[in-house]
């Protein structure tokens, strides 16, 4: 009997050591097979979530899960993540019944690739290991496996923070109207006419917040909706003021769609109050600091070496230490002093910029240096010629600049009375297509990283949707318009008369010898222009109020004297804000009376232009004489001789020079990039 006992005792151990072998091995097989949190729920079947996560399925969540139906995405997301997010709001239950999600880490690759391989100069494209042809594989793997898994919430979450793919495949253009533009006061014919500008577009949009508990891995997401119009004829209202009386608005094809083959379900946006009808400057201001303290452009989709280094010298801008007493640098010119001339010094330090060099001419690397554009063509022309800031390395590179010219897009493929511009848009879009594809860095950060200058006055519309995470410093600066303060840069119009001597005529006469209170001369451009030779044309001898000037005859005073000899110089607006007049008066030491509503001067985010110009609202017209005489002597004169201070700010030299308009152009971009990142 007792044999048997023994017996009995020693299989019963036998029999649950087999037991407890067989629990180990499946519990360490699903441990490896299942994502973390999702072993003991798969065991015992009950919704455990794993610690510090939240549950997305309590019947709280759920229902406000519903409310994703109505979502947009904005432009920064491709067709990839689309295919990877179609239906999170329907799918629900899919998650509930499919945790698995994909054993890619796409970041921990292309970390790899960028610290070992990514060392691109224009010829060789992509070097090592990793060729546009492996990563174009890589992402096209990834985009499938992804797409496979539509419902799947981890792949949901992987997509946003890793895709590589940001294919601009649904994303098209606004065709805004405009004809080519005549020249202005003393300019050349290469002006394009405008037929009011393109249309109105409201301040960014963000994503809906969902107040749940139980959402908090969706509200990690870095999810950036593509923003669709709920209603074209809506928008076209609200842009009606700003066309020519007879032009209509024809449809266009290229309004921003999702493609036939993307399912997305579309974030519900929230909508932010509309800018009044007039920006004043201090309400730009306040927009401005608002802007620094609490907008960030994309997260990295992966992290990269150079981004650790931009945090740092965002410290060292905040901290900068107190400037005192530098002769070259007046205090009462600039926003902050100190910040900016730490800033600049950390620019020539540290800055690295990567020039794409695909693009055909004469769109591409082929700019005007001579007339009201060239600012865009001498900044381009200086730094593909840059030896200091520019590197062949793209994985050192801080920013990437994208070299197009916005004048020879339309003077190249615009057709003239057509009143269409998706042929230019296009041109755009297939360049971006083309470098997403061969290279990893626009898709990395949504084009954030990536700049753009541009002077053409259509260049807002064109850009806005397909660049909308880019820095873009342009010439028409409106703040109604989709210029985003604190993002972009307001870049100078400067009109160079003859690129081989950029300086001639620079000055002006001193104080004393200025016989004249206030200068204007122009087409009759816009709608202020005539309202300002109403009221004062002809109408008094102090006020030298005139259309176009004819060419001087013999002892007779041109344009260019008038401004030399005036204390104020009047820049009033034309088809859009910006008037070269501005650069001009600062060019010929005369104090500039700015009269355009909801314009943001050049290098805003470092400037004080209330220190060395007047602005009027285009309402006090009637009132201007008033205004200036109403400014002390002495005033005026801290204005003039600010004037000739801030001078070197907006001068070209074949070769740049410290503190010159191409390194202050250069700043600007910096500047915003480095308080606008996301690490």
């Amino acid at each position: 009997m007792g044999q048997f006992r023994y017996l009995y005792q020693a299989a019963a151990r036998q029999l649950l050591w087999v037991i407890g072998t067989l629990f180990a091995v499946v519990f360490v097989v699903q441990y490896f097979e299942l994502p973390y949190g999702a072993v003991v729920s798969s065991l015992f079947s009950v919704s455990i979530p794993a610690p510090g996560k939240t549950s997305l399925l309590s019947s709280d969540s759920s229902s406000k899960l519903g409310t994703m139906d109505n979502m947009t995405t904005d432009q920064g997301l491709n067709s990839s993540d689309a295919h990877a997010m179609h239906e999170i709001g329907n799918n629900t239950k899919t998650m509930e019944r499919n945790n698995e999600g994909p054993k890619n880490d796409f970041a921990s690759v292309m970390n790899g690739a960028l610290d070992k391989s990514f060392e691109l100069d224009g010829d060789s494209g992509l070097n090592g290991d990793y060729s546009s042809e492996n990563i174009s594989e890589i992402s096209k793997n990834l985009t499938s496996e992804k797409a496979n898994d539509s419902g799947n919430w981890s792949a949901v979450k992987n997509a946003s923070r890793h895709e590589p793919s940001l294919y601009l495949e649904n994303v098209t253009a606004d065709s805004s109207i405009g004809n080519t533009r005549e020249d202005d006061v003393a300019l050349p014919p290469e002006r394009s006419k405008r037929s009011g500008g393109g249309l109105i577009s409201p301040l960014p949009a963000s994503p809906q917040t969902i107040s749940s508990s139980n959402t908090t891995s969706l509200m990690n997401l870095d999810l950036h909706p593509i923003i669709l119009p709920p209603d074209r004829s809506s928008v076209k209202e609200g842009a009606a003021h700003t066309l020519n009386k007879d032009e209509k608005v024809e449809p266009s094809r290229n309004d921003l769609t999702l493609s036939d083959h993307s399912s997305i379900s579309i974030p519900a946006v929230e909508t932010r109050p509309e800018l009044p009808a007039v920006t004043t400057i201090s309400d730009m201001n306040n927009l401005f600091l608002q802007s620094r303290a609490s907008s960030h452009s994309m997260k990295p989709r992966w992290s990269s070496a150079v981004d650790q280094e931009i945090p740092y010298a965002k410290s060292q801008i905040e901290n900068a230490p107190i400037v005192k007493n530098d002769p070259r640098l007046r205090a009462s010119l600039y926003r902050n002093v100190s910040m900016f001339k730490r800033s600049y010094e950390l620019m020539e330090k540290t800055l690295k910029v990567y020039i794409y060099r695909e693009g055909e001419r004469p769109v591409f690397h082929q700019p005007p240096i001579k007339g009201i554009y060239a600012s865009e063509g001498w900044f381009m022309k200086l730094m593909e010629a840059n030896k200091k800031f520019v590197t062949k390395k793209a994985r050192k590179a801080h920013l990437f600049y994208l070299p197009f010219s916005s004048r020879m897009l339309e003077e190249t493929l615009y057709v003239p009375n057509s009143h269409k511009r998706d042929n230019l848009v296009q041109c755009l879009k297939d360049y971006l297509d083309m470098i997403g594809a061969k290279y990893p860095f626009w898709n990395r950060t949504g084009g954030a990283d990536h700049f753009l200058v541009a002077c053409h006055d259509w260049a807002p519309s064109e850009t806005q949707k397909l660049m909308a995470n880019t820095i873009r410093a342009l010439c028409n600066s409106d703040v109604r318009e989709g210029f985003k303060l604190g993002k972009d840069v307001s870049l100078p119009e400067t009109y160079v008369r003859i690129p081989q001597d950029p300086l001639r005529d620079l000055g002006g006469k001193p104080p004393s010898q200025k016989q004249i209170l206030a200068f204007f001369a122009g087409s009759m451009h816009g709608y202020v222009r005539p309202i300002l030779l109403k009221y004062w044309k002809d109408k008094d001898p102090d006020m030298k109020i005139y259309g176009r000037m004819p060419k001087a005859k013999k002892g007779k005073m041109n344009y260019i004297q008038h401004m030399k000899s005036s204390k104020y110089c009047i820049c009033a607006k034309g088809y859009e804000v910006n008037s070269p007049r501005v650069v001009e008066a600062i060019f010929y030491e005369c104090v500039p009376v700015i009269i355009s509503d909801n314009f943001v001067p050049p290098f805003f985010e470092v400037l004080n232009w209330e220190s060395f110009t007047v602005i009027v609202l285009e309402k006090d017209i009637p009132n201007l004489k008033s205004i200036l005489l109403s400014i002390p002597e002495k005033r005026y004169l801290e204005m003039q001789m600010r004037v000739k201070q801030v001078q070197k700010h907006f001068l070209w030299h074949a070769k740049p020079v410290k503190y010159d308009v191409f390194h202050m152009i250069l700043h600007s971009v910096w500047y915003n990039r480095v308080f606008q990142i996301s690490v």
